[in-house]
Order: structure tokens, then sequence, then C-alpha cells
């Protein structure tokens, strides 16, 4: 059954990631969901468990990726409150968690509250959403789940503490449109519109043209526990979203005769009713530790207090047989959610059966230790309230796949870790003379060379001052998208491959660091045109020897004094550039260690290696071998001046995975993706010699 109704704006609170902290750009990345299960407070019934889907088909990023407001405190009506902004496109779904970076404002006023941040006094910050569409189902013996499968993320907010976890809504919020699916719906709900069932208990009393239902006073300050009428005026909710009262209270302690006038001294017996009601409602759920929002929905409904002592009694003996759910996405100060440390801890215990020593078994890890894929999966749907009694192998291992399980989130988790650290440990070498930098596009990125200030003139007296130029030169690339797709599907599971969720991304790690490597060092071998039209190693260049010469001292002296004399745009000053490394094929790799390595004082001078060249760091790499065993080169360090500049798109560095329910295959689709691209940007801080 289907059925569209209007929802106000939710909000979760999220947290920030203090080591991603860039006092530079002012900014900081905010992990802003997790999709963890929260628990809400009524809004057609009984109260229901919100699950957040985070496959990112299912979340609306546009919003965040335009640059969405990061405020202060959900102040949405106030200019002063936008503190800064989302990154344009630096929001997305990771390792099944919402991540994007915030950068913040530069005016003064935000100042104080950058500084808060970055010493941590500031650590939770909430996020605001619009559902659009939910799919409710209702396990056996538990609350409904209502799972949101198409949402927007559309603030992001910095808080003092989390939101309360019965603080679904925000106050004065437009409403949107939601799409209510709810499968297996019992034939008495399908009979009974939606709207019949949400009209407020203020507007029942004025239809009646009473003054004192019990509804009305469902409103009453908690604190003091002292109820008065609610008016229109209080009512700032559309009709369709406000908590429902039955058209009959289930138990009431009086009635009201709405076609004879109501005495003064009616109400006020109604009013004292009320207090007393709920005052004891509350204290009774304030005293056994239940959600505020039971008792609300208690008072809401006009339960009495007979009737809701043993409601509270049935509560609890409910709750002693369930592990206790926060209404959090994560606890900023400190603390953990359950289900992000159950996931945690099952990862580990995977990753530690694929390699104890690269990833040693943690505590929390240790029950889970010697289960298989299978038994997580059927422990996964029991945790997420499915019942797995009666199924065979393969229904358990489909519904592990393609249900509303963390089991899927589990071995993305399992294969990011691998990939990352496959990654990691293969050895790139160019890292060591090229800069990186970030794009934040895939558009042309242009690198402008500005040439040397103009030398000082002498100014006579009463002399005037010329006006000197600054030369320039502009070299341009773009970064480029590289990735594939492998299929995991059921059987590897019923199987309990684990190679299938660890070898393979490693294998991915591994190609993803090798093609890398590939480009940056195709461009020294390939020697491409720069701006100027001339290749990167030229004679007009100055970098390339006329004669190509072993590696020795006296060559390298050759070469490392036409760096120094290497002159700048203007074709006069003398930049006096110094080489920091000798890079050299496999083949030279020995030499090049020797040549820098000597210690020994020779017995001719002219055999003494000078200091100079002992402080190069050598670089051997194996891809210069195909294009030449006996060519060798220098290079500058990138801090001194431009060499070869490598880039990664903005929040995406390095490696990337990605993973998906098949649609085509019964499985898990893995895509692992790399944006990356290359150029050389100056050629004066490289010099080539082709060897003997």
């Amino acid at each position: 059954m289907e059925q569209t109704i209007e929802l106000p704006a939710f909000r979760r609170s999220a947290e920030l990631a203090p080591n991603s902290i860039d006092p530079e750009t002012r900014s900081v990345e905010v992990i802003w969901s997790t999709g963890a299960r929260v628990r809400r407070a009524v809004l057609f019934g009984e109260p229901h468990d919100e699950e957040l889907s985070m496959a990112p088909e299912h979340v609306r990023l546009e919003r965040l990726n335009a640059g969405a407001p990061f405020l202060k405190g959900h102040e949405a009506h106030d200019l002063d409150a936008v503190i800064g902004s989302v990154v344009p496109g630096s929001a997305r779904i990771e390792n099944g968690q919402g991540v994007a970076r915030i950068r913040l404002s530069e005016r003064d006023a935000v100042g104080d509250i950058w500084r808060d941040i970055e010493a941590g006094h500031i650590r939770a910050v909430s996020i605001g959403y619009q559902v659009h569409r939910f799919e409710i189902s209702k396990p056996e013996g538990q609350r409904e789940l209502w799972r949101a499968v198409d949402w927007t993320p559309f603030e992001i907010s910095a808080v003092p503490v989390g939101a309360d976890p019965a603080a679904g809504f925000r106050a004065n919020s437009e409403h949107e449109t939601c799409v209510l699916h709810r499968r297996d719906a019992p034939t008495s709900q399908r009979e009974t519109p939606m709207t019949d069932r949400t009209q407020t208990a203020a507007e029942t009393a004025e239809q009646s043209n009473t003054t004192a239902a019990p509804e009305e006073t469902s409103m009453a300050d908690d604190t003091t526990g002292a109820a008065e009428p609610q008016t229109r005026a209080a009512d700032t909710t559309p009709k369709a979203t406000k908590p429902a009262p039955d058209p009959v209270p289930e138990s009431n302690t009086h009635s009201v005769d709405t076609d004879a006038p109501v005495s003064e001294a009616r109400i006020s017996e109604a009013r004292a009713q009320e207090r007393e009601r709920v005052s004891t409602i509350h204290g009774l759920a304030d005293k056994l530790q239940l959600e505020r929002g039971f008792a609300d929905d208690l008072i809401k409904r006009g339960v009495s207090i007979d009737e809701a002592r043993r409601r509270i009694l049935d509560q609890v003996a409910a709750k002693a047989d369930e592990t206790r759910t926060f209404g959090h996405v994560s606890i900023p100060l400190g603390g953990r959610d359950a289900m992000v440390t159950r996931r945690e801890a099952i990862s580990n215990a995977l990753l530690h059966r694929y390699s104890p020593t690269l990833f040693p078994l943690e505590d929390a890890a240790r029950e889970y230790r010697g289960m298989t894929l299978m038994e997580l999966a059927r422990e996964s749907l029991e945790t997420a309230g499915a019942s797995t009694r009666g199924l065979s192998r393969d229904e358990v291992a489909t519904r592990a796949l393609h249900s509303t399980s963390d089991f899927p989130e589990i071995l993305a988790a399992v294969t990011n870790k691998t990939l990352r650290q496959a990654y990691e440990a293969y050895p790139r070498t160019f890292p060591l003379f090229c800069r990186q930098v970030l794009a934040t596009d895939f558009k042309a990125m242009h690198r402008v060379q500005l040439g040397e200030a103009p030398q000082l003139l002498k100014v006579g007296e009463n002399g005037e001052f010329k006006r000197g130029t600054l030369g320039e030169s502009k070299e341009s690339y773009r970064i480029e998208t590289y990735g594939r797709v492998v299929a995991i599907t059921r059987q590897v599971l019923i199987n309990d491959d684990l190679d299938a969720f660890t070898r393979i991304p490693a294998m991915y790690g591994n190609s993803i660091a090798q093609l890398e490597s590939d480009v940056v060092w195709d461009i020294v071998t390939s020697n491409p045109a720069m701006a100027d039209g001339t290749a990167l190693f030229h004679a007009t260049h100055k970098n390339l020897a006329g004669t190509g010469a072993a590696l020795g001292v006296d060559s390298v002296g050759l070469a490392r004094a036409a760096m120094r004399k290497q002159t700048g745009l203007d074709k006069k000053t003398v930049l006096n550039i110094r080489p920091a490394f000798l890079i050299v094929p496999a083949a030279l790799e020995l030499k090049a260690e020797q040549l820098v390595a000597q210690t020994l004082v020779p017995a001719q001078s002219g055999n003494v290696v000078p200091q100079s060249i002992r402080t190069l760091s050598p670089i051997a790499e194996p891809r210069l071998d195909a294009a030449s065993e006996t060519a060798w080169y220098l290079a500058a360090s990138p801090n001194q001046i431009d060499t070869i500049e490598y880039a990664y798109l903005e929040g995406q560095q390095g490696a990337y995975i990605e993973t998906r329910n098949g649609f085509d295959v019964d499985g898990v689709e893995i895509k692992c993706r790399l944006d990356f691209g290359a150029k050389a940007i100056d050629w004066r801080g490289l010099y080539k010699n082709p060897g003997a």
C-alpha cells in the first residue's frame, strides 16, 4: 500500500573529523550520516524506527554539492547564521558514510567559531534532511521500520550538542510530499486513510466549540507539569503532519457536551484532571527511564492513568529483552554508535583472517574471529531484526546481500581497507621530485609560469622609475578517470571465499599505484612537447647533454653546472638551480648508490667525490630501462622550481572503491576508480644525459 503525506524536515546529529582540518583553506571534513537506525517519536501512531539508506542511488546529493549552507544551530532565517558552506562537489557516499568538506566564512564574526573547531571545543554538527519516500516494514515482534530510500540532505549546522533523540522535527519548517510504501499492511490500515487520522486535537476542539478537550493539553509545559489548553496560534504544523489522536480516546477522565455552554467550573475541573494525568504519566516514564516520546504519545492519545500504568509496565518488560538504541548517528562527545562499533569489529575480524600481521586483532573483534562469512551474514540479518530460522545457505546469502542488514557495508569496509593497504604499500618513486595538487573538476588546469622580477635600474637625481614587465609561459593539462568493475556473486559468499573480498581489492590497489607511476614516468621517457612547441628535454631548453656520457663524477658535474646556469623567462636572470635527485634506470642503480655513498678518501685527489654530489638522493626506476639502460637524469626539488605536477580530484585522492548490490549479477559489484593526471610544468628543473 502506498500513501502520500506531507512531512517537515528532520535532523540528526553527526560528527566532525578533527584530523581533516585544513587551516589554509579554513575547512574541515564532516561525516554527515552513517544511516544508522534511530527511534522516532510518534508521527501517525506508535513510535517507530527510522533508517536512512546510504546507497548512492537513494541519496540526492545535488543540494549539498551545489554549496549547501553551513549554519549556526539550524538558524535558517538569519543571514548572520550562515557561517560557511559545503565545498561544491565534496559531498559523497564513502564506505557507507556520507562525507563532505565544510569551508568556513572569512568573516571576523566566524573567527571564534573556527578557533573553537580547531581546538576541539565544537565537535558536534547536525544535518537537516527531507525524506521523499519511506519503505515501511513490520519485523515480527518489533516496532515498525521506516527506511528512507529517497531523501535529500540540504544543510549542515554547528550545534552545542547532538540532537535530542525524541526531537525529530524542526519547528516552523516547510513541508514536503513524502510517499509511504507499507509492505504487507493489515486490512484495517488499508481501509483507513492516513489523513483521516491526522487531524490535530486543537482543531477537533475548535470544530466542536469546546475549550478543554484532553488532547489540547498534550502540549503541556514539561518542566512544570501545568497544562493549559492550546489555541490555534500554537499550531505551526500543517494538518497532514501532526500526531493524530484516535477519534475517540481509549479512556477519558471526563467528557464535554458540545451542544451546551461549558461552565467555568467544568473547565477548571478538566484542567486539574489533565494536569494530574500529564504529570503522573511523565513521572512514571522518567522514573523507569523510558523515552520521553513514549510518554508524550500516551498523553496525546488521551490514555487514562490506569491504562498508562499498564502500558508503561509492558514497555519496561519489552525493553528488558532488547538493546537500547540511541537517536544519534554518532555520539559527539567521545562515544560510539553501537552499530558502527559492531560493524568495525566484524571488519577487523575478517581483515585479521586475511593478514594477521597487517591487521592485528582488536579486542572488540575477538567474538567474531572464528565465524565464517555465512555465519556473519546470518548474524547481521538477525541483528537487523530479520528471522533466519529455516533459511537455506542460499537464502541467507541472498537476503544478506540485498536486505537492510549492514552486511554489504561490512564487506565494503573490508574491500576498501585491503585496497588502500596494497595501494600505499606499492613503491612509487615519482612523488619525491614531483608536486601533488588537487583538481576541483575535470576541466583543463592552466599552470602559468611567471618570469622573474625585472632587475632594478639605477635612478638618478630627479629621475623617474622605469616600468618593468613579467614574462610568462603557460602549461595545461586535465585529470582523467580510470576504472573497472568486478562482480562477486553469492556463490563466493556461500563458499566462504574471503579472498574475493580481500585479494581482489589488494590487486586493484597495486594496479592503481602502477597506473599512476606509468602516467608520470611516461612523461620522462616519451619526452613530450611543452607549450612552446619544443620537447621537454632539448638543447634549446639547455637541459639535454649534447654528447652522452657514462654516469660519473665529471658527467654529473657538467649536468649540475648546466642546471645552475639556467636562466629565467627573461633569458638573463640566472636561477642557480641546485639538483636534489639523481634518477637512473634499474641497470645503473648500484653505480648511482656507489657514486653518492663514497666516504673513503682516495689516494689521488682527482678521484674525490665532491660533497655536493654525495648529497644527491638516488632514485632507481625500472620503467626507464625500457627506453634506455644508460640514460640518467637530474631533478631539482619541487620546493625550488616546478618539475612535473600530478593531480587527483579533490576528495578522491588515490584509489577509490565503491560497492553496490548487483543488478545484472546476483551478488555484489565492486567498482574501482582513479581520477588522476600529470604534466611537466617546467623544463628547467630537469636534466637528461643519454648515457654512454
